[in-house]
């Protein structure tokens, strides 16, 4: 390895060997983030060849959570996270008990102190940001009710991690016998730390909602697209490191706010699509650094443990969040979406043991077993979400919040997509009396055109089986995503159906037109070609101009 280009070398090791095995594992169809976790033990420390900077990369990997959750918070306004309130709020705060106990019983069989237990428990109680945003998006469910019931669970644990954070050193003080260490010190602490936290909130919700969206507005009026984003960059990264270096908040809560208040610009859209590539680029080094950390011969050492630990993280942690969700009243896939995208851990749980084992609290064995529950956690959550499914599938419910979608309409048009392009053609098909269901993910652009009274259903198109309901009897299937991908897996899903209807879909590049007509789309609608064929329309229908008297 180059030591004279660290940076480098870890970015281009790291998302080729991502590549590579994500690649592979897709070929073996199971979830690419399993590949990238391998990538990351491959170029590790403790396999031969290869070895990327292990400073860096978590560098690289935080700077992921802080694009994921920024752009979590373009999506999610105010009032979507008060109105779960009464569930995330309570539901987290009971769920990291539960889990701190476990982890506590567990440490007890160890021979640990009870010092080392509480730490180790507030370990395995957090779930990691990365991990549960990617496993709601590839199912199409952040905008939805659970998709926002979990997201506002996990700022909740942020919160109370930033609060362990602050106790750590205290547990150390008095582990040591600190004798000048008063319960007045404590409280002090305590809400010296939360006054900080709730002047972040303040500050960004008065002034930030003012100066963020006044600065896009301004910097888009310039015309250059490398500035509005740089723009997004700076207010993203920019106020989740003032946010950790002045507040004492997290990186990812810092920059989840970041982007709530950038939600109220009519530029937030422009600004979730400008950051999407790195989002993306980024979550995977987030897969390959924590790779990086796993030590095989752990699972030699101590494989009673190792079980224990992810038994723990999988199975506990699932249980108690599932029971107190149904205990609030919900709906049996709400509770398992829930448990499910809390079944693993990540980034707080390897910052916490880090400072537990740099004071001395917890065993060095802990935080291998910290780490080794996460790796197994990671590979293991996509199949907890599918075996979610298949029982939601196998158990379906009469609960009148999970009714089965109906739709009795025939020779109707299918849309798929309520937002831009999706959001003229629906206007424009009700105003010529065309009978058609839309489907979308986001039930905020579905309420417009279901209080009309057009049938719409929310969810994943095709992970929530949407297309089965909606398809049989309809004449076309009109697909607006601007994600050609996932464009191309709807038209594949519906052909898999033998649904015998036509397809037509936008695409923009020859690639994407190619990609399409493959997974079975007959018309694709190219956006150039379109505006031209229509500004030429106009231009040909228009009378010519009256020419100037000399």
């Amino acid at each position: 390895m180059d030591h004279s280009l660290p940076l480098i070398t870890t970015l281009v090791g790291g998302l080729v060997l991502a590549y590579i095995f994500g690649m592979l594992a897709s070929r073996l169809r199971i979830s690419p983030m399993v590949g990238y976790l391998a990538a990351g033990v491959v170029c590790g420390p403790f396999t031969p060849g290869y070895v990327a900077d292990l400073q860096l990369a978590p560098e690289l990997a935080e700077i992921g959570v802080i694009l994921l959750m920024f752009g979590v918070g373009l999506h999610f306004s105010v009032k979507d996270l008060l109105s779960v309130k009464h569930i995330a709020i309570p539901g987290a705060i009971v769920q990291i008990t539960l889990a701190t106990l476990l982890g506590l019983g567990l440490s007890q069989l160890l021979g640990w102190s009870i010092t080392a237990g509480i730490v180790f428990g507030l370990a395995l109680s957090t779930a990691s940001t990365v991990v549960l945003l990617r496993a709601l998006e590839s199912r199409g469910q952040v905008d939805t009710k659970e998709g926002r019931i979990a997201i506002g669970w996990l700022i909740v644990e942020d919160l109370v991690m930033v609060l362990a954070l602050v106790l750590l050193p205290i547990l150390a003080n008095l582990q040591q016998g600190d004798e000048t260490l008063t319960l007045a010190h404590v409280l002090w602490d305590l809400g010296f730390t939360l006054a900080k936290v709730a002047a972040f909130i303040a500050l960004m919700a008065i002034g930030g909602r003012r100066l963020i969206p006044w600065l896009l507005a301004r910097t888009a009026a310039t015309g250059s697209r490398e500035l509005f984003t740089l723009s997004v960059l700076s207010c993203s990264l920019g106020i989740a490191f003032g946010a950790v270096k002045l507040f004492g908040v997290s990186f990812a809560l810092g920059a989840f706010f970041a982007g709530v208040v950038m939600n109220s610009s009519h530029l937030s859209h422009k600004a979730a699509n400008d950051t999407l590539p790195l989002q993306d680029a980024f979550a995977v080094l987030f897969f390959v650094s924590v790779g990086m950390l796993f030590d095989p011969t752990i699972l030699l050492r101590e494989p009673l443990a190792v079980l224990a630990t992810i038994f723990v993280i999988v199975i506990g942690k699932s249980v108690a969040a599932f029971a107190i969700v149904r205990l609030f009243g919900h709906s049996q896939r709400t509770a398992l979406t829930i448990s499910a995208s809390l079944a693993q851990v990540g980034e707080f749980s390897f910052i916490l043991m880090g400072l537990g084992v740099m004071l001395d609290l917890v065993p060095n064995v802990a935080r291998d077993l910290v780490l080794v529950g996460a790796c197994f956690s990671i590979m293991l959550n996509p199949l907890v979400f599918n075996q979610a499914e298949r029982w939601l599938r196998r158990h379906p419910e009469s609960h009148p919040e999970e009714s089965p979608p109906q739709c009795p309409l025939q020779g109707h048009v299918v849309v798929v997509g309520a937002d831009g392009i999706g959001s003229h053609l629906i206007r424009q098909l009700h105003e010529k009396g065309q009978a058609m269901v839309v489907i979308d993910s986001d039930e905020r652009l579905l309420a417009p055109w279901r209080a009309q009274g057009i049938t719409c259903l929310a969810g994943h198109p095709i992970q929530n089986d949407l297309l089965s309901v909606a398809l049989p009897d309809a004449s076309w299937l009109l697909i607006t995503l601007e994600d050609s991908l996932l464009a191309g897996e709807v038209a594949a899903a519906a052909r898999e159906q033998g649904a015998l209807l036509r397809i037509a879909a936008c695409g923009q590049q020859a690639e994407e037109v190619h990609h399409l007509r493959v997974r079975g789309v007959n018309l694709v609608i190219q956006h150039q070609e379109e505006a031209a064929r229509r500004l030429c329309q106009l231009a040909m229908q228009s009378a010519p101009a009256e020419p100037r008297s000399a």
